[in-house]
This record gives C-alpha cells, structure tokens and sequence, in this order.
C-alpha cells in the first residue's frame, strides 16, 4: 500500500515538475539564445540567481543599524537574537515555498497557465485558504513593502549625508526619490540577476569594512558597555533583528521568476548562513570599538573616521540601497498593476507610466518620517511579525489541517521534522513567540521609541541626528571630545 502510495506521489512531482519545466523551457527559447549578453546580465532564473536575489535582498541598511542593537541589547543577545531570528526566518521561508509549489501544483492541474502571470503570496494565499486570507497578505504584505521602500529612502539621504553635508538630509530624499522612481522600468524580478550580485557584493565590501575600520580604530576612551538597560530599549533592538531576516516578504516573486521553484527549498538558509558572516562580525567589532555610544547613533557610518573607504562603502550602501528599493518596490507594482488591469500589458514604457502613483506616497512618507534606526523597529515589530512569521505559519498549518491535503501534499516534511506533528508544534511555537515578544513587546517598545523621536525632532525633520554645526573646523576630534 505504502510503495503504492509513494509510486503515485513520485508520478504526480515528476509531473508537475515536467510540467513546470516545459513551461520554462519555452520560456527560455523565446527570443533570445542562452549565451547572449542580455541573457547573462538581464535574465536570471537559476538556483544562483535566487541565492544571490535572497542574500541581497535580506541585508542593506540594516547592516548599520545592527551595531545600535547591540548596544541595545548587550553582546550576548544580540548575537543569540541573530542565529535565533535567522534561523526561523529560513523556516518560515521554506513554508512560503512549500505553499507555493502547492498552489502552483493545485493550479497546474486545472490547466491554469502562468505565462504572462507573476505569481505572488496573497494570491497563494487567496488559491489555498480563501479571500479573508487574500486580503490579509495583501494587507500586511503592501503595508510592509510600502515602509520597506520608505526606509531605504531615508537610509540613501542619511548615508549620503556622511559624504556630503552641504545639503541637508530632507533636500537629499528629495534627489533620491527621484532616482529611485526610475525603478519602474525594471519589469520583473527575472532581470535583477546583474543587481543581485552587485548588491551582494556591496554589502560584502561594507560588514567587512565596518569590522576592520572599528577594530584598527580600537576602543574609544573609557568605553562602556552597560547594555541591556532598559526593556524599551531591549525589545526595541531585538525587534529590529527579527526585522533583519525578514527580508522575505518577496520570496514567492524570486521563486516565481526561477526555472525550477522546487529548487528554492533550502536556498534561503543557505543565503542565511552567508548573511551571518557579515552581521555578525559587524556588529559585535563596532559595538566593541564603540559601546554605549552607539545608543545616539543609529548609523554605525557616524561612528567612524572619514576616509576613503568610508566614502567607498557609504557610496555602495547607497547603491545598494537603490537595488533594495526596487526589490521592495516591484511587488507593489506588480499588485497595482493587477488592480488597474495592467499586469499583462507588455509595453515596459506603459506599465512603467501605470507604476509611477507608487512611488509618490513613498516619497511623502520618508520625507515625514526621516527616522532612520526606530523606524526599522516599529516596521518589524508591527508588519514584518505578521508578514513573515505569523502568517505563513499559520497558513501552513491550515492548509494541512485535514487528513487528505495532508496525504495530496505536494511537498512532505522536511527529513529533519519526523511527522506532521512536530512541524505542528513547531509552527504554533513561532506563532506565538513572534506574536508575543516581536509583535506585543517589540510592537509596544518600538512604538514608544517612535513616539519620542517625533516629540524630539518633530515631523519633516530637516536633518535628523546631524550633529551641531559648530565642529566642522575641525578635521578629526579626538576621541575624547564625545564625552
């Protein structure tokens, strides 16, 4: 019975994975030969290019705001809060893929075709749980990457203004939001191959750079490291690492854009497991070097001296950072475009006339809200608890609820969870441990911490956390002056 059973299970995977191959395959015949330049650097859809787009997109400014956390937090957790965080988010990410290939497979077989159709998580969750489902990924999903595409704002003005401080962060938003809107030609996350690399790469020169600058600095005068102090503050930081590997708000359109989605299954934990080799170093070597200051300075760039390397990596940040804004950026499109009936329309010029509205609130947005380290908080606490680990997991447990789906499922348990069981408990834990510390206590400190900044420096800040004018004469103070 059971090899009976199996042999219809290999039947049905070999199916849906000719099926979804063939389907690729004349994909990639269409139009261009496989070894062209447009094909090397503009249309990605391999196992590398979605560890690459993973990898990326899991990590841009947060690498600056990670060493303020720590001062929030004390060494100990922070580094404890890193490994912990990462490894549920790959978690959770293998459940967005597991509900996709479901969906997909479920889809498949009415002959549903998906030619010119990008997939995303709402209607996953619409195809699988219904539209009450639909309209609550939508929801956290859009809110999420609207305030995502906000931040990388913020962070563009605030990096630049490391390098250049004749104008003010406010005027700088304002130039960025202009680049960032030329986003819009990008069509999908097929042609972020060349970007994922390069932005994985810039990410990599900048951890890197962060460590050795703060350790050739050495310790600051009389440091110290008092942290964990307060529990606003603790929770504050803990929430803006559980923010930091929730980058996955976009897996399902990366797992869209591959050739062989079944592929994406451990992708993101291997992506995890090389993001930790630039957090963490960073973090601790600039906490180290610096301590409770870092408590005022939320962009680990004030800390260090001014140099070439500095401007070098503020300069990669920032490109990145406009990598990272397309990133957040296109699934919104893609949504709009769905709701004014554009999504199909295959002249780049007229979708990317269709995208412009939705770029202006974001621009509004960051340019109310320039702060740069709470604001990571309050999104991780109040959307990114919900978006990527509430959610899928309680999706997940739902879709598999009854015996049948269970025995259809288009994918098993992974080998290291011995029964449906266990993967059941497993997910309620992180139900209700992210419900309770990331969105509860995190939701309540980072707000609180939100709440201050704006009594302290009001909305449309001009220029938020600059230092006085007054000590610009001088070239570099020595490390006593902060005191």
């Amino acid at each position: 019975m059971l090899s009976q059973k199996q042999a219809e299970e290999a039947i049905v995977t070999n199916e849906t994975e000719h099926k979804v191959g063939s389907t690729r395959e004349e994909e990639k015949e269409q139009g261009h030969s496989i070894f062209s330049l447009k094909s090397i650097l503009w249309h990605g859809g391999s196992v590398w290019d979605a560890w690459f787009s993973c990898a990326s997109n899991q990590v841009a400014q947060v690498l600056l705001t990670l060493p303020c956390s720590f001062s929030q937090l004390g060494m100990l957790s922070g580094i404890i809060f890193q490994v912990f965080y990462g490894i549920i988010g790959s978690w959770t990410a293998y459940l967005i893929s597991v509900l996709y290939i479901e969906y997909r497979t479920r889809k498949e077989k009415e002959n549903v075709n998906f030619k010119n159709h990008v997939i995303q998580w709402f209607e996953v969750l619409d195809g699988l749980l219904g539209p009450y489902w639909k309209a609550l990924g939508l929801a956290f999903n859009c809110t999420f990457l609207l305030f995502g595409s906000v931040i990388q704002l913020i962070a563009c003005a605030s990096n630049i203004y490391y390098i250049n401080d004749k104008l003010d962060k406010r005027t700088w938003t304002y130039i960025f939001g202009a680049c960032c809107a030329t986003t819009v030609f990008i069509p999908s996350f097929h042609n972020y191959r060349i970007w994922s690399f390069l932005g994985l790469g810039m990410t990599t020169y900048t951890a890197w750079y962060l460590a050795v600058a703060a350790i050739l600095h050495g310790q600051v005068e009389n440091v110290t490291h008092t942290g964990p102090t307060k529990l606003v503050l603790y929770f504050t930081g803990a929430t803006n690492i559980l923010y930091t590997f929730g980058g996955h708000a976009v897996t399902v359109e990366i797992m869209h854009a591959m050739w062989k989605p079944q592929k994406f299954k451990y992708i993101y934990l291997l992506a995890t497991l090389y993001v930790f080799t630039l957090t963490i170093p960073s973090a601790v070597a600039v906490y180290w070097a610096f301590g409770d200051m870092l408590l005022n300075h939320s962009n680990a760039f004030s800390l260090l001296p001014k140099n070439g390397f500095r401007d070098a990596a503020v300069i990669l940040m920032l490109i990145h950072q406009f990598i990272t804004f397309g990133f957040a950026c296109t699934p919104l499109y893609f949504v709009w475009e769905k709701v004014i009936g554009m999504h199909d329309t295959k002249s780049i010029c007229l979708r990317a006339l269709a995208r412009l509205p939705v770029v202006i609130p974001i621009w509004f947005l960051a340019i109310i809200f320039p702060f740069f380290g709470p604001i990571n908080s309050a999104v991780g606490s109040l959307l990114v608890s919900f978006t990527v680990y509430i959610i899928p997991a309680l999706a997940h447990m739902l879709t598999y609820r009854k015996a049948s789906a269970r025995q259809n499922a288009a994918e098993r348990p992974p080998f290291f969870m011995p029964s449906w069981t266990v993967m059941y408990v497993f997910n309620a834990f992180i139900v209700v441990w992210v419900f309770v510390v990331g969105f509860g206590l995190g939701g309540w400190a980072s707000m609180t911490n939100f709440i201050r900044q704006i009594d302290t420096f009001g909305l449309f800040a001009k220029c938020y956390q600059c230092l006085p004018p007054a000590p610009k004469v001088v070239a570099a103070p020595p490390p006593h002056a902060h005191h």
